[in-house]
């Protein structure tokens, strides 16, 4: 039974690289357009553009299958598990904070979805050097990643999925519940919402809300934080195959 994994923004599958050997199942990091790969031509990167590409990507996989979302990537699999839009043996999501009916988005996707100041704030993360104090490769590293995934992410940013961003996140306001909460429902397979401690994105009472919402496990990961995948992937693999042997 294959694992996918999908990632979120600003990322490639990459992000996944230090924790797929130790799952000890086979896996598939999946790239959502614009993100290292090309658009379809005449493609709006919305929300519902990924969401019906993912289902779409599911679908061509030999199952059953354990998908595994990440930050767009979490909101993209929960999307899909409460539509039933492919078959899932199961599904695991972090930020699931930001799926509650309640959520504000955080400040930087605020800046994302206001036109000008996103163009303005993806023209000079496009500019800056990597060394540089104001870098994005500078402002993942305070957020946790590693040094070398810092300085490779930073280095992965071009134009169209600066692009892809900012459509994304234009798709999603007030939040993403606002669209896809009245086609919400609990998944008809099991789940797990994953914690991360540090995650500065993460807002815990609202993530364990939705966890009830959506009839899933929750899981907190300590001392971790956004990016817990690479922080620590001994950690996050061992519990997602705990949560996945659980299924046997």
């Amino acid at each position: 039974m294959p694992v996918v994994l999908v990632h979120g923004v600003p990322e490639t599958p990459e992000v996944w690289d230090e924790l797929r050997p130790l799952l000890g199942r086979d896996s598939v990091a999946l790239s959502l357009p614009g993100f290292g790969t090309p658009l379809p031509e005449a493609a709006t990167p919305t929300k519902e553009f990924y969401a019906d590409w993912l289902a779409g990507a599911l679908k061509e996989l030999d199952g059953p299958i354990d998908l595994v979302g990440h930050d767009w990537g979490a909101l993209l699999a929960a999307r899909v598990a409460t539509t039933g839009a492919a078959p899932l043996r199961s599904w695991a999501m972090d930020v699931a904070c930001v799926y509650h009916p309640s959520y504000d988005w955080h400040e930087l996707a605020r800046i994302w979805q206001t036109p000008a100041a996103g163009e303005a704030f993806m023209e000079h993360a496009l500019t800056t050097p990597a060394d540089h104090p104001e870098s994005t490769a500078t402002a993942l590293r305070g957020w946790g990643v590693p040094e070398e995934h810092a300085l490779a992410m930073h280095g992965r940013l071009d134009r169209t999925m600066c692009g892809a961003i900012l459509s994304l996140y234009r798709s999603a306001t007030p939040n993403v519940f606002a669209d896809w909460g009245t086609t919400t429902a609990a998944p008809q397979s099991p789940g797990l919402v994953l914690v991360p401690e540090k995650d500065h994105v993460e807002i815990a009472e609202l993530s364990g809300q939705t966890a009830e919402l959506l009839g899933a496990r929750s899981v907190v990961l300590p001392d971790l934080g956004h990016w817990w995948m690479l922080e620590d992937p001994e950690h996050s693999a061992w519990e997602l195959t705990t949560f996945w042997d659980s299924l046997d």
